[in-house]
C-alpha cells in the first residue's frame, strides 16, 4: 500500500490537516496497520514536495495551529493513475507460515496444527466483529476471513501431503 496515495485520496473529497488524515485513514482501512501521526506528517511533506498536495491554510481553534492540505491537480492524475494501475500478483511465496512449515518438513505436523487453531479462532473473532461493525471494518473483515479460509484450505493440503510423505 502506498500511504501517500492513500493520503490523496482522502484528500479528494476536500482539504484536511494530518490529525484528521490520519483518523480517517485509520477508520477507511479498518483492518490496516494504523498510521503513526509522524508518518503522516512526513508522507504530506513528501506529497507538498513533489507538487501533489499544497498547504491550503493554517487553522488554530483553541489547540495548536493545524496546517491544512489540499490535493493538487497533480496529486490528481496521481491519484487517477494509481487507482487504474492493476496490482500484480505477488511473484513470490512470502509467508512466514510458509517457511516454516517448508524448513520443518516432515515435523511440522504439530506447527500446523496449532497455526489451524489459532487461525480458526481470528477467524470467529473478526466475525464477531462484522456483527456490529461499520461498512469499512466490515470489508476488512471480510478480506480477512477470505486470507484466513485460503490459509486453511493450504494447511490442511500440507498436512495431507507430509502425511502422504511420512507413509511413502
Amino acid at each position: 500500500m502506498s500511504t501517500g496515495h492513500v493520503l490523496l485520496g482522502l484528500l479528494v473529497e476536500r482539504p484536511k490537516h494530518g490529525y484528521e488524515l490520519k483518523k480517517e485513514h485509520d477508520h477507511r482501512l479498518a483492518g490496516a496497520k494504523p498510521l503513526a501521526y509522524g508518518q503522516v506528517y512526513a508522507t504530506l511533506q513528501r506529497l507538498e514536495r513533489d507538487g501533489y498536495a499544497e498547504v491550503a491554510e493554517t487553522q488554530q481553534e483553541g489547540g495548536p495551529e493545524r496546517t491544512v492540505y489540499a490535493i493538487t491537480d497533480s496529486g490528481r492524475a496521481e491519484l487517477a493513475q494509481w487507482l487504474n494501475t492493476v496490482e500484480p500478483p505477488a511473484p513470490y511465496v512470502a509467508s512466514s507460515l510458509f517457511a516454516r512449515v517448508a524448513v520443518a518438513g516432515k515435523a511440522a505436523d504439530g506447527y500446523l496444527a496449532r497455526q489451524r487453531e489459532a487461525h480458526l479462532a481470528r477467524m470467529r473473532e473478526l466475525t464477531a466483529a462484522k456483527a456490529s461493525g461499520a461498512p469499512a471494518q466490515v470489508l476488512a473483515a471480510d478480506y480477512a476471513l477470505q486470507h484466513l479460509d485460503a490459509d486453511l484450505r493450504w494447511i490442511e493440503t500440507a498436512i495431507s501431503r507430509l502425511k502422504e510423505e511420512k507413509d511413502a
